[in-house]
């Protein structure tokens, strides 16, 4: 018996051991997502695959529907990170903010949006638009830009050529269009894909196609907070982009497959599958996380051309690549 109840202790002691010196100390880190969108596919891979734990981080997110809503929780101190569109952090910055948000890693790079008609249309033309109902996104807000800057390169004014809705919350705009408003819609996946299955709508167009390379979303802390903790940014920064680079090396399938019980449990299998694909396809995931001055200067432009823009903000003052780029490049 009393053997018995050494090999227990003894073994106890040989787990506890293990436990310390294996163990790696974990930080906890609060992450607002301006959505659930397949668009962030990357950041659920890390979290899916075990990236962020592999950096010592217990990543707690939380969506938080729509930018104001998501710069407002990171000003607040409700979020460590936010990952939100760029423009959210020149806005803030515009307002004198004596602790600005600073972009350190970049998830997409594109537009997300896909442009959803309720007709059938076989041989789809942006002038098709003239004269319809538009329901669009937030004024001021990454997606309504960047779909009105797509619009005026189609030769259609989005003040005077349709009949644009800009009244509805973030979060509701599917179920709006869903209950019959609007002849056109602008929409992430898996929902434009999901429209399109139940029969209530038709993707005819991408605005990421269309809009070119640009910051779309980011992630972003405090200055503060970086300069407290770029370590931890770092470590996040990292396991970002092994999730980027294991996209990058996995297929559509085994992306969704690796996602769907955690984050899209309601959505269909294949619909998952395929708004990854579409998202692949288009190159909205940014390979690596380092924001180029190029791609912040064609947001800037973007959001000068709809009448948005505070002012220019130089890439230096907003956004830290130094942190990407270590991480990029001792990976």
């Amino acid at each position: 018996m009393k053997r018995f109840f050494f090999n227990i202790l003894s073994f106890t002691l040989m787990l506890f051991i293990l436990a310390s010196c294996s163990g790696v100390k974990t930080e906890k880190v609060r992450l607002a997502e301006v959505t659930r969108s397949v668009f962030y596919t990357p950041l659920y891979i890390a979290i899916s695959e075990g990236f962020f734990k592999e950096e010592g981080l217990d990543v707690e997110l939380k969506t938080t529907w729509g930018g104001d809503k998501t710069m407002t929780a990171l000003l607040s101190n409700g979020a460590d990170i936010a990952l939100v569109g760029s423009e959210t952090s020149i806005y803030v910055n515009a307002q004198g903010a004596s602790d600005p948000a600073v972009n350190f890693a970049q998830l997409t790079q594109t537009d997300g949006t896909f442009l959803v008609a309720r007709k059938k249309a076989d041989n789809f033309s942006w002038k098709e638009l003239k004269g319809k109902t538009f329901l669009g996104q937030r004024k001021g807000g990454m997606p309504q830009m960047a779909g009105e800057f797509v619009l005026k390169q189609k030769g259609i004014d989005p003040k005077h050529d349709i009949d644009l809705i800009q009244t509805i919350d973030f979060a509701n705009i599917p179920n709006s269009f869903a209950s019959g408003t609007g002849d056109y819609v602008q929409l992430f996946e898996p929902q434009a894909s999901i429209f399109e299955k139940e029969g209530i709508g038709r993707i005819v167009a991408s605005f990421g196609k269309e809009s070119g390379r640009i910051p779309y979303t980011t992630f972003m802390a405090k200055q503060s907070y970086l300069k407290k903790n770029e370590k931890t940014a770092e470590k996040f920064t990292r396991a970002i982009y092994k999730a980027q680079q294991w996209v990058g090396s996995h297929s559509s399938k085994e992306a969704a497959q690796s996602i769907q019980d955690q984050f899209f449990k309601d959505t269909e299998p294949s619909i998952l599958e395929s708004s990854i694909e579409r998202y692949k396809q288009q190159k909205s995931f940014a390979h690596d996380p380092i924001l180029d001055e190029m791609e912040w200067n064609q947001l800037q432009t973007i959001m000068d051309e709809a009448g948005e823009l505070p002012k220019r903000t130089s890439h230096h003052e907003l956004v830290n690549t130094k942190i990407a780029e270590k991480v990029t490049k001792n990976h």
